[in-house]
């Protein structure tokens, strides 16, 4: 079956053409440009960018699938959770395709997506698996089970980690997207320069919940840099890299805990945060020094991207499933 699906959830517009497990083609449009000079993504702006790319990436991915409409058998789109706005776009804009070309049409969790980005190239990864879900609006642990099937083990209760990557680079004076340019910048850092705090977090809702916060270390590198002026480019390659260090810290330590205690020998990370260089390769050390299996999506499917929601659609569609034109965007969709 060859699916379109379109993924408008934030400030990406991307499509995507599916054909069982091959990605036939992947069109992202960043709007990284308009949001920089804010330090941040404005939803208002985001919408209008919207408007204007979801039509040229739909044909530009079709163009590169070497496919048109008539090659297509079911339309996809995300319908949450997102900016409203953005994610309106997108779903009108896929239910409004299904309706003219008479197409089913299957609307995607946003976050299932992310969660299933391993699963696009190379070998299927087997379940069950927990996945950390980490990005610029959401850090969450689940236990994936099946196809189809997830529980919640825990959540940020503050601060996404991808969001305070961008507030600490815009309390840097670095620039937007954040986490990109922390990135870069922390490679030539010391990481063990400044000891900033790690929040460990006590079970609040069963034995079985293990949350994140990140408030207390944004505030903390926020005073820090409002005391220690980073007067030159080793100084805040340090306050970069011990940042960093202290998310990484946070975020391996809890999501392996959680993969010890529901049992499970095999970790997914997943979403725009897992394609920092630093997680990548901590996660990577950490799985093999605890005999775990360790899985990431190649970089391009990290961050927002369609094929991922195409292969969340696909086997809803190949059982015959389809969601009535009337679905409508949730903001704060839960998976």
């Amino acid at each position: 079956m060859r699916i379109l699906a379109i993924e408008s959830s934030c400030d990406d517009t991307a499509a995507a053409v599916l054909s069982g497990r091959t990605v036939l083609s992947s069109v992202v449009a960043s709007q990284d440009d308009v949001h920089k000079r804010f330090g941040g993504v404005v939803p208002e702006l985001a919408s209008r960018s919207h408007i204007r790319n979801v039509v040229p990436v739909i044909e530009d991915a079709l163009a590169r699938a070497q496919v048109t409409l008539a090659d297509i058998e079911a339309i996809a789109a995300t319908y949450g959770p997102g900016l409203v706005g953005s994610l309106l776009v997108g779903l009108s804009m896929a239910k409004a395709m299904a309706f003219a070309r008479r197409l089913p049409f299957v609307g995607v969790n946003h976050l299932e997506g992310h969660l299933l980005s391993v699963q696009i190239e190379g070998s299927p990864t087997p379940f069950p698996y927990v996945a950390l879900l980490v990005s610029g609006g959401h850090t969450s642990l689940y236990h994936a089970e099946e196809w189809g099937r997830y529980r919640l083990l825990g959540a940020t209760r503050d601060d996404a980690a991808g969001e305070a990557f961008d507030k600490v680079a815009k309390t840097m004076g670095l620039g937007y997207p954040g986490g990109r340019v922390v990135d870069e910048l922390a490679r030539n850092g010391n990481p063990s320069a400044i000891r900033f705090p790690r929040a460990r977090l006590k079970p609040q809702r069963g034995p079985e919940r293990f949350d994140f916060s990140f408030s207390g270390l944004k505030t903390a590198v926020w005073q820090y840099v409002r005391e220690h002026p980073l007067d030159s480019a080793a100084a805040a390659a340090d306050v970069a890299a011990s940042f960093q260090e202290a998310v990484v810290d946070m975020l391996l330590d809890t999501t392996f805990a959680a993969a010890h205690a529901v049992q499970c020998s095999r970790i997914v990370i997943a979403g725009g945060v897992s394609a920092n260089s630093r997680l990548r390769h901590r996660a990577q050390e950490a799985a093999a020094e605890f005999a775990m299996a360790m899985s990431i999506p190649p970089l391009r499917y990290c961050t927002d991207n369609a094929a991922m929601i195409a292969l969340a659609a696909a086997p809803r569609l190949e059982r015959g499933e389809s969601d009535p034109l009337s679905l409508n965007a949730l903001a704060d969709l839960e998976l």
